[in-house]
């Protein structure tokens, strides 16, 4: 079957920096493009970064531009998100999932499957 797992959430202070994994298994990784989303209490999942099968193209949302970096490991099945220069607005549960999607979609309807969450608090 196939899962995503996310690992390397904690609590951070603000301008601090976290490394976010996301194992994937059951499926073939270079057939799926990979995306972050998060979610913060009160409020609906966002869209934070995306990036290809290849690796060679990614996209990001406004709010985490020029702080998060999306990469991709093809010999780990691993998909890691880098952050730096958290705020506390960063403060959601952070979801890995993944799309057979051929673009670099930012809905979260062209994702097929997804992980479970791991959670990032921003604070002081």
């Amino acid at each position: 079957q196939v899962q995503l797992v996310e690992s390397g959430g904690g609590l951070v202070q603000p301008g601090g920096s976290l490394r976010l994994s996301c194992a994937a298994s059951g499926l073939v990784f270079s057939s799926y493009g990979m995306g972050w989303f998060r979610q913060a209490p009160g409020k609906e999942r966002e869209f934070g970064t995306t990036i290809s099968r290849s690796g060679g193209d990614t996209g990001y949302a406004d709010s985490v531009k020029g702080r998060f970096t999306i990469s991709r490991d093809s010999a780990k099945n691993t998909v890691y998100l880098q952050m730096n220069s958290l705020k506390p607005e960063d403060t959601a549960n952070y979801y890995c999932a993944a799309t057979p999607s051929g673009n670099i979609p930012s809905s979260e309807f062209m994702y097929t499957y997804w992980g479970q969450g791991t959670q990032v608090t921003v604070s002081s």
